[in-house]
Order: C-alpha cells, then sequence, then structure tokens
C-alpha cells in the first residue's frame, strides 16, 4: 500500500517526483502529497484529490527543489485528509513520508506530548517525523539508525531535514524499499516503476537497511548498524505498460492483454520438467508428499483452484491457507511439504510473514508464483516461477490472476511427472492445450457484446449470488470478488450444492444467480442446483459451454462459451466473469481502476 518517492539532484526534482507518483498511484490515492527542499527551507503541498489535481497545486505555488520526497497514500491510521496526507513535518525542520504501521505509535505519541510536541494528524506515521526531530543531533543518517529501533511494526520511510540538503536518508522494515542510483543524483521509491527512464540502475534494501543518499554517495548499513553491499542491477522498468492507449480503463486494457500475457507466461516452456521452477526443483520435487499453498485475496482462489488439479492429477494432499491467518494459529507442520505461496507483487506483507512463520516451522521448501523477478517473495524462496502478466495497474487483479492460474497448471504437471504420473502422451496433450490458451481466451472476449447487455441489467441491483461446482467454484468466488471490488454490489459465492443449506433464503428475483456451467462431471448435479433457484423466482444469468444443452428461457439467460476447455476450463470462465464485473462497474459509473478504499499493492498486515 502507498507509494513512495524521493531524489537529492542537482536540477529540480520536482517533475521526478510528480511523474512517480503518477506510476504509484494504483497503490493507494486517498490522499497525496510532495515536499521539497527549497531556498533553505522545507516547502509542502498536499491533496486528497488524486495526482493530477496536486500537479496543478505544485505549479500554482511553483513548487521546486534539488532535494524532495512524494507519497501518495491508502489511508490505515486517520481518514483521507489534507492534514492526515504525506509527506509530515516536525516543526520544520524535518519532512517524512512512511509506509507501514507502527504498531507502538501510540506509546510514542503520548511520550512526544509530554516533550511539547504537538500533533496535526491522526496519524502513526506523524510519529516518526517528530521522534526523528527529537532524536536529531546534527547527522540525520545517525539519527534515523537511532529512531527506527524504537519503532514496531511495518515501515519504509524517507525523511530529509532543513539543515543538510542534497540528503534523503531511507529505511525498510517490511515494506518494499528501492534506490535508484544515478549520475550525480539518487532516487527512493517504493517501486522501480516509480523511476523507469530516470535510471535503470536499481539496488533492493534488505530488512532492517538503512540508506544515506546524497548526490554522489550511496551508503547502506544493515539492522545492527554494519555497512553493507547491496547489488546493484540493471531493471528495465515497463513504463509504456503504464499507458492507457485505446481503453477507456486499464482493467480493461489488462483484460484484453491476457491472450499476450499467458502466451508470455508459457514462453519457452518445451516441455514439462522440474528446472521450469529452479534448478533444485527436482530433487525438492521428488521429495515433497503435500502442498500448502499460503495466499491472500484473489491469489487465494488460484491457489483454491490449484488444490482441484494437484490433487486430481499428481495426488498429492494440498492445504489452501489465507495468508493473513496462517500464522496466528497452531498448526501441524510437515516438512516434507512444498511451501508454495502466491503474490502478484512479491511484496504482499500477510504472505511474506506466513512464509517466514512456515520456515520457522521447520519446512524449508518453499516456491513461489509471482509477477515480480526482483521483488521480496521471490528472493525468501528457493524455487520460482515468474509469471509474465505485465505491469498491472488496475487494483482489481486480471491478468495477473489467470498467469498465476496458468504458472499453477505447470507445476501440477510437474508435480505429476515427478511422481510419475504424467506419459509423454498425456504431457504433449496438456501442453497442446495450455500453447491453445491464448487463442481460447480471445474467443472469450468476442464475448464481450453479450455480457454487455447483462450489465445493464446487473447496475440496478445491490446483491447477487455466484455458484459453482467442483474446480469452478473458486471461479465463482473470484467472480464474486470482481463485481463486488469494483461496482460495490454486494456479492457472495457458494458450491451450488452448499444452496440449500442456508443461501437460497436470500433468492428472490431481485437477487440475480450467476451460474458458472462447464461441461464436466458435476454439470447434471448443478442443473438441479439451478431448478432450485428458478423455483424461487430467482434470475438465472448463466455461462455455459457450448455442449451443456442449457438454453435460454423465461428467467434463466444463459451466454454460451466457445468450447469446453476440460482442466483448464477455470480459466476461460475467469475471463467471462471479468467482464461481467468490469462493465457492470462501467454501467454504475464507479471508479473501475480505482475503487473505494482499496489499493494495488497490501504492504501492510
Amino acid at each position: 500500500m502507498c507509494g513512495i518517492v524521493g531524489a537529492v539532484a542537482q536540477r529540480n526534482i520536482t517533475p521526478v517526483l510528480l511523474e512517480g507518483l503518477k506510476r504509484l498511484e494504483y497503490r493507494g490515492y486517498d490522499s497525496c502529497g510532495v515536499a521539497l527542499h527549497s531556498n533553505g527551507e522545507l516547502q509542502r503541498s498536499r491533496s486528497t484529490s488524486r495526482v493530477a489535481e496536486l500537479e496543478n497545486l505544485v505549479q500554482q505555488a511553483n513548487l521546486s527543489g534539488f532535494t524532495g520526497i512524494a507519497h501518495t497514500r491508502w489511508a490505515t491510521h486517520g481518514v483521507p485528509s489534507t492534514d492526515n496526507a504525506h509527506p509530515h513535518f516536525s516543526r520544520d525542520r524535518i519532512a517524512l513520508v512512511h509506509n507501514g504501521i507502527i504498531e507502538n505509535h501510540d506509546e510514542l505519541r503520548a511520550e512526544l506530548k509530554a516533550l511539547g510536541y504537538r500533533f496535526d494528524s491522526q496519524t502513526d506515521t506523524e510519529v516518526i517525523a517528530h521522534l526523528v526531530d527529537h532524536m536529531y543531533q546534527g547527522d540525520l543518517f545517525e539519527t534515523v539508525q537511532l529512531a527506527v529501533k524504537r519503532l514496531h511494526g511495518a515501515y519504509a520511510i524517507a525523511v530529509f531535514c532543513r539543515d543538510e540538503p542534497h540528503r534523503i536518508i531511507g529505511a525498510r522494515q517490511g515494506s518494499p524499499l528501492i534506490v535508484g542510483v544515478g549520475q550525480g543524483e539518487n532516487f527512493l521509491a517504493s517501486d522501480a516503476m516509480a523511476i523507469a527512464g530516470t535510471t535503470d540502475q536499481i539496488i533492493y534494501l534488505e530488512e532492517g537497511d538503512v540508506v544515506d543518499l546524497q548526490l554522489h554517495r550511496c551508503w547502506i548499513v544493515d539492522s545492527e548498524g554494519r555497512p553493507a553491499q547491496r547489488e546493484i542491477r540493471t531493471v528495465h522498468a515497463h513504463t509504456g505498460a503504464a499507458e492507457l492507449g485505446p481503453y477507456r480503463h486499464y482493467m480493461q486494457k489488462e483484460i484484453f492483454e491476457q491472450p499476450r500475457a499467458i502466451a508470455d507466461t508459457l514462453e519457452g516452456v518445451t516441455g514439462i520438467m522440474p528446472e521450469l521452477f529452479g534448478d533444485a526443483a527436482h530433487g525438492v520435487f521428488k521429495k515433497i508428499n503435500s502442498v500448502l499453498i499460503l495466499a491472500c485475496g484473489t491469489s487465494y482462489y488460484a491457489g483454491l483452484t490449484a488444490k482441484y488439479w494437484i490433487e486430481s492429477i499428481a495426488k498429492i494432499p494440498v492445504q489452501v491457507e489465507v495468508a493473513s491467518e496462517y500464522r496466528y494459529r497452531d498448526s501441524v507442520p510437515n516438512p516434507d511439504s512444498l511451501v508454495v505461496t502466491i503474490s502478484q507483487s512479491g511484496e504482499t506483507a500477510d504472505t511474506l510473514a506466513a512464509l517466514k512463520h512456515a520456515r520457522q516451522l521447520g519446512m524449508q521448501h518453499t516456491l513461489t508464483i509471482c509477477n515480480v523477478s526482483t521483488s521480496a517473495m521471490v528472493r525468501e524462496c528457493a524455487l520460482s516461477y515468474i509469471t509474465r502478466a505485465g505491469v498491472e495497474v488496475g487494483v482489481a487483479s486480471t491478468k495477473a490472476f489467470t498467469t498465476q492460474l496458468a504458472a499453477l497448471f505447470l507445476l501440477t504437471l510437474t508435480l505429476a511427472q515427478s511422481k510419475g504420473l504424467l506419459n509423454d502422451e498425456q504431457e504433449a496433450e496438456h501442453l497442446k492445450a495450455m500453447r491453445h490458451l491464448p487463442v481460447a481466451i480471445s474467443a472469450v472476449l468476442a464475448l464481450e457484446p453479450q455480457i454487455i447487455a447483462w450489465s445493464e441489467d446487473f447496475a440496478r441491483y445491490e446483491n447477487a449470488l455466484f455458484l459453482g461446482r467442483g474446480m469452478h467454484y473458486p471461479i465463482a468466488l473470484e467472480g464474486a470478488l470482481k463485481l463486488k471490488e469494483i461496482s460495490y454490489i454486494h456479492a457472495e459465492a457458494y458450491p451450488a450444492g452448499e444452496l440449500k443449506h442456508g443461501p437460497l433464503a436470500l433468492v428472490t428475483k431481485e437477487m440475480p444467480v450467476v451460474t458458472v456451467a462447464p461441461k464436466d462431471a458435476l454439470l447434471e448435479k448443478l442443473k438441479s442446483n439451478m431448478q432450485e433457484v428458478r423455483a424461487r423466482g430467482g434470475e438465472l444469468y448463466v455461462f455455459a459451454d457450448a455442449d451443456t444443452n442449457i438454453t435460454p428461457s423465461e428467467g434463466v439467460h444463459v451466454i454460451r462459451l466457445p468450447e469446453n476447455y476440460g482442466q483448464l476450463s477455470p480459466i476461460l470462465h475467469t475471463v467471462s466473469l471479468q467482464l461481467l464485473a468490469y462493465h457492470t462497474a462501467l454501467a454504475r459509473g464507479t471508479d473501475v481502476d480505482k475503487p473505494r478504499n482499496l489499493a494495488k499493492s497490501v504492504t501492510v498486515e
């Protein structure tokens, strides 16, 4: 959550900071702000609107400077307001921005109030600014190293001082922060995309690092205060991927990018082999006897789908855990389990913490499915498979989810092969189906006009039920999540067989029931569940495979997908549900790409 950009340079860095905020706005957009060292003093502009409005305010105030920090916020402590917006000042000497949550902020606030500090905000961040000011004795780098030892929780901070021009100090613990190395200038950011085009020389700070950025110096110490050498990597961030092109919204663009994203994710896969997941994968896959999947949100639903695949094809028992819950309960560890984390950003705080907990319990066989090769998740896991969805700006995940599914199906086949359950003929058949996915998805995208017609009806509803059976139940969950995320329609999903155990009480003509109806072994059971809905006056909206023999009738609306796709059917049905959510939100006039109260990268617990 939230985005940070900072810079020390010999030029006016205001345009760099504002452009960086625009690229990070998807991480949080409740408020934004920029602070600059200008003419020997601190200057600041903040807004509760979007970055475009902040840019206007900065231009009107004619703000400029050679040193500065900027922030776009997802609110944790305190409502979205100008006073709660970052950067925060302390006595017009310290300017600071912060991602994360400080758990002992109340204790520190009381201590600082007793010392005479006045608080203008409700945030935990202002506590850090005043703490740094209180401890400051002329060297900001030393001060920040001391100050962070007082902080409990997660943070990425960037801070500069009125009395030390051309110097910014950064620190991280539990939240991502990178350094951009330039020529006679240096940068800080939450994500390399923020400074793409300015520098491609990137340092990924590690847990507990504190960095001193000056014009010609980048000095890093670790959590013990010891000098630390961190690798400088050349990272080509995809600035072009953040352009809308002919699309109305990023979400629409990203839905239609899925054929390409799937093709890119599978590029180079000429056969099923453990080495696709890392050099040590062969030995690990032979050794493991179960799988533990840790994930949050949409990635959790990808894990639920993978459970059906792995248990059916590879015959390995699978446990899927909500990462934010896993480490807070007593569980029974299995040292021979493969721990699989799924994360789009690779910086998801709950999933990283769950991974650490699993390792502490003695489970050392770790693998991540992730979209960012340089992320903390990839660095923390022994094995990995990098999806190639590209930059996903829309908060509601689309192409990141379907590429995760593609990678998880590849993992399923690899585990099956390692257990001697996949012969050459089966391998060839599965690979052929996977290579055909981009064409099959394109055919589903061609159904958009029919789905738009549905969305015009859907826009008037305030509640909806989604039904699926077997491996399509997680897809129903994902469809309900998409609808509620961006249209604000309350939506729930159930295994269709559970209708009679409670949810059927909700069904009326004002409660549309979206049904995922593939041609599989459970189809006839599903048809019976649909009749239960119709008998109570419910309106059915059915996404059916072409050969299901489900026909439209009064109260039964049917859109036929072009083909039955067997084990990979969940990926195709996902796309149709994404389109339904998108066009329903469009019809309701909501902010599709930046839904209220949400943000893209969840780096707080």
